[in-house]
């Protein structure tokens, strides 16, 4: 079990949003660089970072912040928001991103998803982003009308290397995570799962790690780090006791 640190970008700065909202965002860091860092000192092995700019714009934006990143740190690293076409996500790699997340462009070109699987074998990650179960897109701002378990169902046999799960009624406000959906969307597709959207507290940590949950490769936190309810020391000990059991 993977528990990833996020940063997500919103003007070079790392910041957290209430529900996808641009307009509640809470800045956390302005150094991009010295976040991810202090992330991989206290033994993550992976990062999470979404250009939110990006997101709303359909290009990268934050483009000269995740390089920052990139060159501070040696962990790998997943990174969605703006990438919509096989240019972008060749110069992401390239740059040394490992694995490239594609959510609107999931939606709208789901030739892309498979030819991109193609081209770059485990390096594409597909992000479900979810109100009510149903997907959204265009930065979380417009609905889509189509069920998550679809589109998941869509990409069972073209190579994705993981499927993203967000819940955004819970993302930013420390709910806890919609582990229901998230266990039946990785028992629905053989693709590995990662829980996204109101992690809060070690208690998350703890149900993740239930026998229910073993399908998942992992889960994100993003507001309970940075506000200090969630250790990192402590949750990253629990996941390598359990391993270890």
């Amino acid at each position: 079990m993977i528990l990833f640190p996020a940063i997500d970008l919103k003007d070079g700065e790392c910041v957290r949003l209430k529900q996808g909202d641009m307009g509640r965002a809470t800045v956390y860091n302005t150094d991009p660089g010295a976040q991810a860092a202090e992330f991989e000192a206290l033994g993550f092995s992976w990062l999470h970072i979404v250009d939110l700019n990006g997101a709303f714009a359909g290009r990268p934006v934050n483009a000269d912040a995740v390089d920052q990143i990139l060159k501070t740190i040696s962990m790998p690293v997943q990174l969605g928001g703006g990438i919509r076409d096989m240019a972008t996500i060749e110069h992401w790699l390239t740059r040394g991103v490992t694995r490239v997340i594609l959510g609107t462009a999931a939606v709208r070109e789901p030739k892309l998803v498979i030819e991109a699987c193609k081209a770059f074998p485990g390096k594409i990650a597909v992000g479900i982003d979810a109100r009510s179960g149903n997907v959204a897109v265009e930065g979380w701002d417009e609905a889509s009308g189509i069920p998550a378990l679809d589109l998941a169902r869509k990409f069972e046999d073209a190579g994705v290397a993981a499927i993203i799960y967000t819940d955004i009624d819970r993302d930013g406000v420390l709910t806890g995570l919609n582990l229901d959906m998230t266990v039946e969307l990785a028992n629905t597709v053989s693709i590995p799962v990662i829980a996204s959207g109101g992690l809060s507290s070690i208690d998350d940590i703890r149900a993740l790690l239930e026998p229910r949950c073993a399908r998942l490769e992992g889960a994100i936190s993003g507001r309970a780090l940075y506000d200090g309810r969630l250790d990192p020391e402590e949750a990253l000990n629990l996941i390598k006791e359990a391993e270890h059991a």
